[in-house]
């Protein structure tokens, strides 16, 4: 249940308690007056006929001294009050014990008002009757019973309900009291303890089972922060160590090219040692090191801006066939001064958001790589298709399943060369910076973050890139990417 409706409900019954006290009051003391009233009626009616011919006496509703009413003093007790009165309201005599209330004048309209009637009071009944004498009025009796036994019961259900109204009101404020410290207390006190140890960076064990209200959804809200956080400071550890890494690496590629720069440097500083071919061969070796190490700063350039929340691609709407007739050519004559054998096949149509440039960039740098690991008179295919024509039948046979699987409702680019297969355990993290093949390195060319760019940009464009290898067939690296279709 909700904190609010709890708090509602619990101020409700608070509240309604007193209430429902003064009803059971109310209730119960008019049931004890209904079963009083006719016990009460019968005796003043009998006490009352007990008392009606002494108080009859013509002679007492004369002025006279006071103990001409000792007859009538005896009638009086504290329980039964008589008043005797002359017909002009004058009174004669009163048990009240106050001597001055004597000859006091009452006013004959409430005198005479209710003559022969029984008036119940609170405390009281009430009887006047007149004594009459021929005809006429001689005087008036008031007679007044207390009602000790009603108020003697009222008095009892008064502590009864008294006590009843302590203990339910005890028990009401004990509930509120236990759940009060279950819906809040309790509650609060878990997660503060759940942020003071996620503070102090300790370990809190969950076994503690959140509640559907304000506070659970505080705690539960606060739990998806800590794993938000946990997540974040994981993944800035993971990237602190991947710069390590890269320095080192980085360090590494560096060292052998600089070594090589300053060997061939000092070399050409000596020019009557060198044959002009001898020199021109060495200018050529350093022109290629200073390319590779300006491709190396390139790659590292990029992949920095691309980890960067802020690096954004600009999408622009392409013809399919006229840009990957662009995308996959110009590749013939890197392959031709290596001795490697190519093939091109595209058969894509409809139309494509893409950033060009970065599209040919992710292509530049896997056959690139492919180029690297291919030998010469071996060969590499290259080819862009859509999800609506067939696959090459020059893909490798243990790769053709998977892939028609994987090119589900997308265009694939597809580039497959014939040279060492991958082990199984680098195909995981062949798409990770500096990672690359067994034997890679030491090749040159390359500065192992060709296919991490690859996969980080393809993924921009909300496409995916995969790597299929197997011994004594080779290697094939797949793009996909979304098919938008004509639009009229």
């Amino acid at each position: 249940m909700k904190i609010k409706y709890w708090l509602m409900i619990s101020y409700f019954i608070v509240m309604l308690l007193p209430v429902a006290a003064l009803y059971v009051l109310y209730v119960s003391i008019s049931s004890l007056d209904q079963k009083q009233d006719f016990l009460e009626y019968m005796d003043i009616t009998k006490r009352l006929s007990d008392l009606e011919p002494k108080l009859e006496k013509q002679s007492l509703y004369a002025i006279q001294p006071v103990t001409n009413y000792k007859a009538v003093d005896k009638l009086a007790n504290k329980s039964t009050k008589i008043s005797l009165y002359r017909p002009d309201g004058v009174m004669v005599y009163t048990s009240l014990s106050d001597p001055a209330v004597r000859l006091y004048q009452e006013n004959t309209e409430n005198l005479y008002k209710n003559l022969n009637e029984i008036e119940k009071h609170y405390r009281t009944y009430t009887v006047k009757k007149p004594v009459l004498h021929d005809g006429q009025i001689i005087g008036i009796y008031e007679v007044t019973f207390g009602r000790k036994e009603w108020i003697k019961g009222v008095n009892n259900r008064y502590l009864l309900l008294g006590s009843l109204f302590t203990v339910f009101f005890l028990l009401v404020y004990f509930i509120v009291v236990v759940l009060l410290n279950r819906k809040l207390n309790r509650p609060l006190q878990h997660l503060r303890q759940e942020m003071t140890a996620f503070a102090k960076g300790q370990a809190f064990p969950k076994h503690y089972r959140i509640s559907k209200d304000e506070i659970g959804e505080l705690l539960s809200h606060f739990r998806k922060m800590k794993q938000q956080v946990d997540q974040t400071q994981q993944e800035l550890a993971k990237q602190q160590k991947e710069k390590e890494y890269i320095v080192a690496a980085l360090s590494h590629d560096l060292k052998t090219p600089l070594t090589v720069i300053r060997a061939y440097s000092e070399a050409l500083q000596n020019e009557n040692t060198l044959t002009n071919q001898e020199k021109g061969e060495y200018k050529e070796i350093l022109f290629e090191k200073l390319e590779y190490m300006k491709q190396m700063l390139d790659d590292l350039s990029m992949y920095t801006s691309l980890q960067s929340s802020q690096q954004k691609i600009e999408l622009v709407e392409v013809d399919g066939e006229e840009f990957f007739d662009m995308l996959l050519s110009g590749y013939e004559e890197p392959c031709c001064k290596k001795g490697i054998n190519l093939t091109v096949q595209q058969s894509v149509e409809g139309l494509y958001k893409v950033d060009a440039k970065q599209i040919i960039r992710i292509i530049d740098n896997i056959m690139g790589n492919a180029i690297r690991h291919t030998e010469a008179g071996s060969h590499i295919w290259l080819g862009g298709f859509s999800s609506s024509v067939p696959l090459p039948e020059w893909i490798f046979p243990p790769f053709i399943k998977e892939v028609n699987k994987w090119r589900k409702d997308g265009t694939v680019i597809l580039i497959q060369n014939q040279g060492k297969a991958i082990s199984a355990e680098q195909q995981d993290s062949i798409f990770e910076p500096f990672v690359q093949a067994e034997g890679a390195r030491g090749l040159g060319g390359s500065s192992g973050l060709g296919l991490s760019i690859a996969k980080m940009l393809i993924e921009k464009h909300g496409g995916t890139i995969k790597l299929w290898s197997a011994s004594g067939f080779g290697t094939l690296v797949a793009c996909w990417i979304k098919e938008r279709g004509y639009e009229g």
